[in-house]
């Protein structure tokens, strides 16, 4: 029997429901991950490290699961190129591109609604 490795990111679905598989979507373009790799691949290509520089906080492992979900869910290409040391770019697909511009609305409502979230946050815990 073989045994799923921690970084496999297939997903062991018997389920064909539209509705299951419109949550695998949802759950993969709503994690905050993804969303925030999205966002910065919507500038343009960017190299592994550029990646883990920019978002605060990603452990390499949950980067790497996070590059490698998108690419499988065709919304990220690699493209390795033969240099010593090989060079790997990430880049949106074009389907991965006209998500981009739906993150980045999402991403430009939570930073103009931030200090509303972080206020009603401190009076509810405080009720």
């Amino acid at each position: 029997m073989t045994r799923a490795r921690h970084t496999d990111v297939r997903e062991t679905i018997g389920e064909n429901h539209p509705t299951c598989q419109l949550r695998h979507i949802l759950d993969r373009v709503g994690d905050k991950w993804s969303v925030l790799v999205m966002s910065l691949l919507g500038d343009g290509p960017k190299r592994y490290s550029e990646l883990q520089r920019a978002i605060e906080g990603i452990s390499q492992r949950m980067l790497t699961l996070t590059l490698r979900s998108l690419e499988r869910d065709g919304l990220v290409e690699r493209t390795v190129t033969p240099t010593s040391p090989p060079r790997v770019d990430y880049a949106l697909t074009p389907v991965g591109q006209t998500l981009s511009a739906q993150v980045s609305g999402l991403i430009a409502w939570a930073e103009e609604h931030r200090a509303y979230v972080a206020a009603s946050r401190l009076r509810y815990d405080a009720s």
